[in-house]
């Protein structure tokens, strides 16, 4: 499954690369999700997510497959499992930074992998959750970085 997402952030494109590259900073923004340990490139953590009528907790690992200041772009692969058996998740996530006027754009590709139960729900309702988690996010990002508090 593949989920597109643009948004901007009011900030220069070196702030929002530094603050998206800093996994301890950025990961509390991102609703039910906690990081783990973070050593280099490859870091664990959880995310808990409500699906419907099951809600899920999924332990797993990632790292960095790509950091590219000059071209902007991340590059991010993560995979876990649901505390309770209820499935796997994994994705990779790519995201394009671009200066704009007034901040940085961001573009964000994520090819996603689920399997068991939460697959049963298809494509529509996943989005949907997906963008109300990322509207969550950027509400947060945004207030730290026009709120003057450390991102």
């Amino acid at each position: 499954m593949r989920l597109e997402h643009q948004f901007e952030v009011p900030a220069p494109m070196s702030t929002t690369w530094d603050t998206f590259n800093d996994l301890e900073k950025v990961v509390p923004c991102f609703p039910g999700a906690t990081i783990g340990e973070v050593d280099g490139d490859e870091f664990t953590g959880a995310v808990k997510v409500k699906l419907g009528p099951i809600s899920l907790l999924y332990n797993g690992t990632g790292r960095f497959l790509e950091r590219d200041e000059a071209a902007g772009r991340i590059v991010i692969e993560a995979s876990g499992k649901d505390r309770r058996g209820n499935g796997t998740a994994g994705a990779t996530v790519t995201a394009v930074l671009t200066e704009v006027a007034d901040g940085t754009a961001v573009d964000v590709v994520t090819e996603m992998d689920i399997g068991g139960k939460p697959a049963q729900f298809g494509r529509g309702m996943i989005q949907s959750i997906s963008n109300k988690m990322l509207d969550r996010f950027l509400a947060c990002i945004r207030e730290k970085m026009t709120g003057g508090a450390e991102v």
